[in-house]
């Protein structure tokens, strides 16, 4: 299951039903957005207890489609990689702290 906008909106305003939901929608989407410069620049972007999100460089390949067997050439890019905290390691696996 992904995270969808609309349900993130959705848990927020059940969560805070003192906010409007323009200022809530609003608010996550300048979040969203500031997010997403900070990853186009280059950036590291860390939210505490969750997890740090950073760009790599994926090296242009040969791959092959698994539906027909063809060989497919894939450019280089740049890729999100996220990599979590240790109090979402511990939740995810019920440690204890």
């Amino acid at each position: 299951m992904g995270l969808v906008k609309s349900k993130l909106l959705k848990q927020i305003s059940k969560s805070f039903p003192n906010f409007l939901k323009k200022d809530i929608e609003k608010v996550t989407s300048i979040i969203l957005s500031e997010l997403k410069k900070a990853l186009k620049r280059g950036e590291r972007v860390e939210i505490r207890a969750w997890g740090s999100l950073s760009t790599r460089y994926q090296k242009s390949s040969i791959r092959r489609n698994p539906k027909t067997g063809d060989k497919v050439a894939v450019p280089a890019k740049r890729v999100i990689h996220w990599k979590m905290s240790k109090e979402m390691f511990k939740k995810i696996n019920n440690e204890k702290e």
